[in-house]
C-alpha cells in the first residue's frame, strides 16, 4: 500500500491523540501482578499493547508477540516469576533483537529460560516460579526497558529487589514512569542513591487506573505546526498532563526553540487537561540535543530540522539501531531521497551540517516496518508539496488512527494498494 499526501493552508483543529503505549503497558503488566479484576481504563489500542493484552488474557503454551519489543521484555519478566511454562516468539526482526542482558540477571535472580535458537535473542522458553531477589547489578546504558522489567517484578520477589545500575543511564524518565507507577499501584520503591533503586517486598493492591494519552504522538503534531507557515494555525489536544511523567514530554520544551508555544488549559499538574499550540516565528542556525532521555523523538527532528534548513547534532542515540528497524541507516537513506546528507558518528551521534545531494523525483519513502518513521516523515509534505509513504499501515504499532487524524485536520491523502 502506498499513501500519497498535500498539505492544508491552514490547521485549526482538535486531535484525537492515542492513551500512552508506554503507560498502558506498564500499567497492564502491574495489574496482572497484582491479581486486579479492575483493568485499567483508557488503554492504548496500539498493536504493541494489543498483544500483551491477548497474552496475559489467554497464556497460550506459545505466545507470538509479533514485532513488540516491550512486549517481549516486560512478558519475559513477567512470566519468570508466573507459575506456567510458556514459549515466547516473534516476527524475524523481533528474533533479532537482543534480550541476553534480561535474561542473564532474571536467570542470577534464580529465572529458569532458554533459548530456543541463538544464545542472546528470542525465542525463550520460561518455566515461571517464585524467585527469591535481592541484590543484582545491570548496565545502565541498555534499553531501559529492561531495567522497568526488573523493577515492576521486584514486589513479587521474596526478598524484593535492590538493583544498582552500573555506568551511564539512558532513558532516565521511562525508569521513573515505571517506579511511579509501581507507587500508584502501593509498591514501595524508590531511587536510594543516583544509581541505585530498592524494591520492597510489599505486594501491589488492586485499584481503577486511568492511562494518560500520548506526548511522542503529541510530537507529530508539534512538527506540523513547525512546518507550517500560516502562525494562525492552531492545534488541540485532550488527556495531557503538564506534570506528566513521560519522559517525551519534554517535546513542549524541545519545539518551543523552534517556535512553538505550548499553553494548558489547568494549571494541577496532576490533571488531564487540553493543551493547545501555536507557532511564533523563529530562526534557530544550529540546533543541538542530546536525546538520551528522549529517543522516540529522534526521527521527528532528524527528518524536521533539514527541511527547515536547521543544521543539527543529535546525541545519545545509540539505542536506534536495535529498536524496529536500524533507525541511523534508515533515516540516512530516507533522508538521502530528499537531497540532505545526514552523517552519523560511532552509532550513537547523527549531525547535518548543511551537505547536500541529488533528490530522488518523486519522493517515496519507505518505512522499514517502522511506525516512526511513517509519521515523521508525512508531515514534510507541507514543505515539499507531497510526499509518497510506503507501508503506511506501520503505524498501528503506536498511532493506528494517525492518518484519520491528519485528514480529519486537513491533509489530503490518496491511498492506493
Amino acid at each position: 500500500m502506498q499513501y500519497t499526501i498535500t498539505p492544508p493552508n491552514h490547521i485549526d483543529s482538535t486531535i484525537n491523540l492515542p492513551p500512552s503505549k508506554s503507560i498502558s503497558n506498564r500499567a497492564l503488566i502491574i495489574h496482572a501482578l497484582a491479581g486486579g479484576k479492575i483493568a485499567p481504563s483508557n488503554l492504548s489500542h496500539c498493536d504493541d499493547t494489543e498483544v500483551i493484552i491477548k497474552a496475559l488474557k489467554d497464556k497460550p503454551e506459545t505466545i507470538d508477540l509479533m514485532a513488540a519489543g516491550t512486549a517481549m521484555r516486560f512478558m519475559t519478566a513477567y512470566l519468570s516469576v508466573t507459575e506456567g511454562e510458556h514459549t515466547l516468539t516473534g516476527t524475524e526482526r523481533l528474533r533479532q533483537r537482543p534480550i541476553g542482558i534480561l535474561v542473564e540477571a532474571l536467570r542470577f535472580l534464580g529465572a529458569e529460560i532458554d533459548y530456543l535458537g541463538e544464545e542472546g535473542y528470542p525465542p525463550l522458553r520460561i518455566r515461571g516460579k517464585c524467585l527469591e531477589g535481592g541484590q543484582l547489578e545491570i548496565v545502565g546504558n541498555v534499553s531501559s526497558q529492561y531495567i522497568s522489567a526488573l523493577l515492576m517484578i521486584g514486589p513479587t520477589l521474596k526478598n524484593g529487589l535492590e538493583l544498582k545500575l552500573i555506568g551511564d543511564i539512558v532513558s532516565r524518565p521511562y525508569i521513573d514512569l515505571t517506579i511511579h507507577l509501581m507507587q500508584e499501584y502501593g509498591a514501595e520503591v524508590e531511587w536510594t542513591d543516583v544509581n541505585t533503586i530498592k524494591v520492597g517486598a510489599k505486594p501491589y493492591i488492586e485499584r481503577e487506573y486511568v492511562i494518560e494519552n500520548d506526548w511522542t504522538s503529541a510530537g507529530y503534531w508539534y512538527e506540523i505546526l513547525t512546518l507550517m507557515d500560516d502562525t494562525d494555525s492552531k492545534i488541540t489536544f485532550s488527556g495531557l498532563q503538564n506534570g506528566s511523567r513521560q519522559g517525551d514530554s519534554a517535546v513542549k520544551y524541545i519545539f518551543s526553540l523552534l517556535g512553538i508555544k505550548t499553553t494548558f488549559a489547568l494549571k494541577d499538574l496532576d490533571k488531564l487537561t487540553d493543551v493547545s499550540i501555536k507557532r511564533y516565528p523563529r530562526t534557530l542556525p544550529r540546533f543541538e540535543y542530546n536525546l538520551t532521555n528522549q529517543p522516540d523523538l529522534a526521527q521527528t527532528l532528524i527528518a524536521l530540522c533539514p527541511v527547515m534548513n536547521i543544521h543539527f547534532r543529535f546525541t545519545g542515540l545509540h539505542n536506534l539501531k536495535i529498536k524496529e528497524t536500524d533507525r541511523i541507516e534508515a533515516m540516512k537513506n530516507e533522508m538521502a531521497k530528499l537531497g540532505y546528507v545526514i552523517n552519523d558518528i560511532n552509532d550513537s551521534e547523527m549531525v547535518w551540517d548543511g551537505e547536500r545531494c541529488e533528490k530522488t523525483e518523486p519522493v517515496v519513502i519507505d518505512t522499514y516496518k517502522d511506525h516512526r518513521i511513517a509519521m515523521a516523515f508525512a508531515p514534510l509534505c507541507i514543505q515539499l508539496g507531497e510526499i509518497k509513504i510506503n507501508h503506511p499501515e506501520v503505524v498501528t504499532k503506536s498511532y493506528p488512527h494517525y492518518w484519520d487524524e491528519l485528514e480529519k485536520a486537513g491533509f489530503n491523502i490518496i491511498k492506493q494498494q
